[in-house]
């Protein structure tokens, strides 16, 4: 309560979070959002968990596989703040969906680990003047940014990239997205509170393999 304050606390309260993907970064993001004291959370994932995610993703278990990931992730944010209105949505983010997703959403946290995926999010976001806080992860690498209304500069950014990164080569280790997800909330909650600065028009680049942290001016 110190931290942010009980005025921060309330603001956190009334606030309603979309979570885009609830694997690696999604699952730890929607634990931590709840124990933040976040009011209302859509968590949205199209995929189940399977033996692979089980090495990163917190929300897998072995009693998971096979489970919806959304699902998975509401039954977590209930199970840890019951006050959280938590909706999970088994769907692909999509022009189709974005609608009912979006709607009345203060914030999207961006847990996508598809570029044409994640393309798709800010432009709906964006037509919306919905605020994004994105995170993206490779090996020992991992990224953070916030995108808000009428900030074009990621999507110049994502512009020229292929759809699959470089993740697919190098896998990730358990504690990248711990790590990212972290830095993800903790924006989050800056922005949703008004207080501290936020990572607007830039990346903040985080090496764990070499404990360096580089902050990325995009304009």
């Amino acid at each position: 309560m110190g931290t942010i304050g009980i005025d921060g606390q309330i603001r956190l309260l009334s606030s309603s979070v979309a979570v885009i993907g609830c694997g690696g970064l999604g699952g730890l993001v929607c634990d931590l959002l709840a124990r933040a004291g976040v009011g209302r959370m859509v968590m949205v994932d199209s995929d189940i968990f399977d033996e692979t995610n089980l090495n990163r993703q917190l929300l897998a278990t072995e009693s998971s596989l096979g489970r919806p990931k959304a699902r998975a992730a509401a039954e977590r944010v209930g199970a840890v703040n019951s006050a959280v209105e938590a909706e999970g949505r088994q769907c692909r983010f999509d022009s189709f969906t974005a609608g009912s997703i979006l709607d009345g959403v203060d914030l999207a946290v961006d847990c996508l680990d598809s570029l044409s995926s994640r393309r798709e999010l800010f432009a709906e976001c964006a037509s919306r003047g919905v605020p994004i806080v994105s995170g993206a992860i490779a090996g020992f690498w991992g990224q953070v940014g916030v995108v808000m209304p009428g900030d074009d500069t990621f999507m110049g950014y994502l512009a020229g990239e292929s759809d699959t990164g470089v993740e697919t080569e190098t896998g990730n280790p358990p504690f990248t997205p711990a790590l990212v997800a972290a830095m993800q909330c903790a924006q989050a909650v800056k922005l949703l509170t008004g207080k501290g600065q936020i990572l607007t028009e830039q990346l903040l680049w985080m090496d764990i393999a070499d404990d360096e942290f580089t902050r990325l001016r995009l304009r």
